[in-house]
């Protein structure tokens, strides 16, 4: 009965502490500063920003401290951004998953770009699409967002 009582602790104590390693979705963020390149389909600089996220409840990412650091007619102030992010593990402190960011322009209003990609590694890349009322605000292309 004495051995059966120690199998039964051990494996308990090993199945506890099997709870507490691995991958995690609960563990990983994707907080942090954030700056992003974007090109165009012939691999030429088109925009550049920096950003703030923080993980929400569910699936929502705030954005927060959106600037563009190259001139555009297309998002000169008061942008906006929403954007989500679907963890799919975390690995040694490296979040994966599913990203997606709208950014509406603010002054002048009616453009909207839209970046959907994939983060692995401190590191989002992916395509994007911009859809505006003004002239010069279309395109699409390739981006990489990188944690600072």
């Amino acid at each position: 009965m004495h051995k059966i009582a120690i199998a039964a602790l051990l494996a308990l104590t090993l199945i506890v502490g099997a709870c507490g390693s691995g991958s995690s979705s609960t563990n990983g963020n994707i907080n942090g500063n954030w700056t992003a390149q974007l090109t165009d389909t012939h691999s030429n600089p088109v925009f550049a920003l920096t950003t703030t996220f923080t993980q929400m409840s569910g699936n929502a990412v705030s954005v927060t401290n959106l600037t563009f650091t190259t001139a555009t007619p297309c998002f000169v102030s008061g942008e906006s951004g929403t954007g989500s992010f679907i963890l799919s593990g975390n690995f040694n402190g490296n979040v994966t998953g599913a990203f997606q960011l709208t950014i509406t322009s603010g002054n002048p209003s009616g453009d909207t770009l839209t970046l959907q990609g994939t983060a692995k590694n401190n590191v989002i890349t992916g395509t994007w699409t911009l859809t505006g009322l003004h002239s010069g605000c279309s395109g699409n292309g390739n981006f990489t967002l990188t944690r600072m």
